[in-house]
């Protein structure tokens, strides 16, 4: 049996659903991210294939934070994180600060497949991904006409920190759980709308943003990449599994609708066990999401 889950991230949208072509269009780019990571599932393909997969897909969909269709640094470049973890060895892959490479999730996975390094950032990154056959492109192909209406508009503002209170939709990620019962997570972001340069969040830091060990479960967040950080926010699905006995739905919720809360922070997270069962849970008003279990229908939601 396998199980997938993506999401595309999560925020703040008005609760009431909105019946639109941009919604469909969502709507289908979820769909066509769960259809290529569930194509590898099926064929027996490992969950770090599929994950790989699914975010691909989203990274090239220029509707999500991720790749094409980044959120813009306040100097108005395209900086681009991600991560991929391997539940079976914890083997794990990132990047950061990004800026040439079509699918950072792809470097990501270069990282942990040829390299005895876990984390690449800015010009490493880059002089890396030079040995690689990935495909790379100017900085512009990033960057949308909406994501430079979206930086002019927070520019505007007379107090940036305010206007950055709601974490943005768009990180993109996926967990898996193949046939063999190994877990999988894959993570990638543009970051924060209007952010620093070279500001990393939480999304490409195993632990943090993404998680996955075979032993307990695999992970994906998004939300308020500060916040996730400083409480290691994957890793303590984990471990609350492993050490503290709870199963993952009730280390989920004390995670996402206690602790998070309490400290004032928002977002969401998508997570699968090792039998399989996915926990997707949220504490904003939307969260693009969608999954699938071997011989069940497929789920697709925003509300």
């Amino acid at each position: 049996m396998y199980a997938l889950a993506i999401h595309g991230g999560a925020g703040a949208l008005p609760p009431r659903p909105l019946r639109s072509e941009r919604e469909q269009a969502f709507h289908a780019g979820l769909a066509n991210a769960l259809g290529a990571g569930q194509a590898v599932l099926e064929r027996d393909g490992c969950a770090l294939d599929a994950v790989e997969a699914a975010v691909t897909s989203l990274e090239d969909n220029a509707l999500f934070n991720a790749a094409h269709g980044a959120v813009l640094t306040s100097a108005g470049t395209a900086e681009l994180d991600a991560a991929i973890m391997d539940g079976e060895q914890l083997r794990a892959g990132a990047v950061a600060v990004v800026r040439t490479v079509r699918n950072p999730v792809q470097l990501a996975r270069r990282v942990l497949e040829d390299t005895p390094h876990v984390f690449l950032v800015g010009e490493g990154a880059e002089r890396f991904a030079e040995q690689t056959q990935l495909a790379r492109v100017p900085n512009e192909y990033f960057i949308t006409p909406d994501r430079r209406r979206q930086l002019e508009a927070i520019k505007a503002q007379a107090a940036m920190p305010a206007a950055l209170e709601q974490p943005p939709f768009g990180t993109v990620g996926a967990v898996a759980r193949d046939r063999s019962g190994r877990l999988a997570a894959a993570t990638s972001t543009g970051g924060m709308n209007g952010k620093r340069p070279g500001r990393v969040g939480d999304s490409p830091v195993i632990g943090a943003g993404t998680y996955a060990d075979n032993r307990s479960c695999a992970v994906s967040t998004t939300g308020h990449g500060e916040w996730f950080l400083r409480t290691v926010q994957a890793y303590d699905i984990a471990a609350r599994m492993r050490y503290g006995g709870a199963s993952l739905e009730a280390a989920v919720v004390a995670s996402i609708e206690q602790r998070l809360p309490h400290l004032g922070a928002s977002g969401g997270l998508i997570a699968v066990e090792s039998q399989g069962t996915i926990v997707i849970r949220y504490n904003t008003p939307a969260m693009f999401r969608a999954s699938v279990r071997s011989g069940e229908q497929a789920l697709i939601h925003i509300y």
